[in-house]
């Protein structure tokens, strides 16, 4: 199972085995260079699970061709749900929200294949409803990702997305590969980053949240110390402290070079000239006064 995980401007990537932790690299954000650095470090296993990032899915295909890929169900279901929302207006939105819960509780290959059956029955059922356009006249909203010279765009550009992101899964057989290599491993296989995100990627949370106001590079080597020591093999805590650790230098503060010529400032002193006297009147007039046409001050108790 591979992950990542943000805090501050770090990301941290992990690969597990569903009890360990094998590696674990830094990185500004999730892509292809970064998770090739782990990719590199280890055999390809024979099922990968992942979130479904684009560059995971690069450097998998780049450095572990042999590798199946199993996409994370909880992923694919965030994914739909942000599409759809949990209450769908239109009918072929409630089918696929359906459809798409119902991928969740498969259990075995014969569910898994009236799944397909299901699915495949959704697409002919919506295609033309699908293929409706929006042509762009005054009063049209236009959306956003569509580019102004463009005269029409499709109506139900979120139930297409849905179509794609199924329809990818099903080509590249990201979606029961999980199934598909239980009878070769003779073992439960996972199908969701779940125990990834809920035991590793939590514990690190929970370690900074802990200790926090740790400065950058305190917080990154306790997390490191951390994961290394949710591996199969921890090394001794005590030989991860070397000499320059007791007493780390002083950071080093920027020298401060006054300026020789500052120009003209503008002065902070109380100032008469400034309108900075006592003010008068209340700000909150509301009626008319005809005597002087100006606001009259409200009155209380008949006043």
């Amino acid at each position: 199972m591979l992950d990542g995980t943000y805090f501050q401007n770090w990301c941290l990537l992990i690969a597990t085995n569903g009890h360990h932790v094998l590696d674990w690299q830094w990185c500004d954000r999730e892509k292809k260079i970064a998770w090739a650095q782990i990719l590199q470090r280890w055999p390809a296993p024979r099922l990968v699970v992942t979130d479904g990032g684009t560059g995971l899915h690069a450097a998998v295909h780049e450095h572990w061709p042999q590798a199946r890929v199993q996409r994370c169900y909880f992923h694919i279901f965030q994914n739909v749900r942000r599409y759809t929302t949990l209450a769908p207006r239109l009918e072929a939105g409630r089918q696929i929200l359906a459809l798409t819960r119902a991928l969740m509780k498969i259990q075995n290959i014969d569910q898994a294949a009236l799944w397909l059956g299901a699915y495949a029955s959704w697409e002919a059922r919506w295609n033309e409803f699908l293929r409706h356009r929006t042509y762009a006249r005054t009063g049209t909203e236009r959306p956003r990702s569509v580019p102004l010279a463009k005269p029409w765009w499709y109506t139900h550009r979120d139930l297409r997305s849905v179509r794609g992101l199924f329809r990818g899964l099903i080509k590249h057989e990201n979606l029961f590969a999980w199934l598909e290599l239980a009878p070769d491993i003779d073992k439960p296989l996972p199908r969701t980053t779940s125990p990834l995100e809920g035991a590793q990627n939590t514990a690190v949370k929970d370690l900074l949240r802990r200790h926090r106001g740790m400065p950058e590079h305190h917080a990154r080597r306790a997390v490191e110390w951390l994961l290394d020591s949710l591996t199969a093999t921890p090394r001794e805590p005590w030989s991860l402290a070397r000499e320059e650790h007791w007493k780390p230098p002083p950071a080093a503060r920027p020298a401060i070079t006054p300026d020789p010529d500052p120009g003209p400032t503008i002065g902070t002193s109380f100032s008469w000239e400034d309108g900075n006297g006592i003010q008068h009147g209340w700000a909150g007039r509301t009626h008319s006064c005809p005597r002087h046409d100006m606001p009259r001050p409200y009155t209380h108790f008949g006043q």
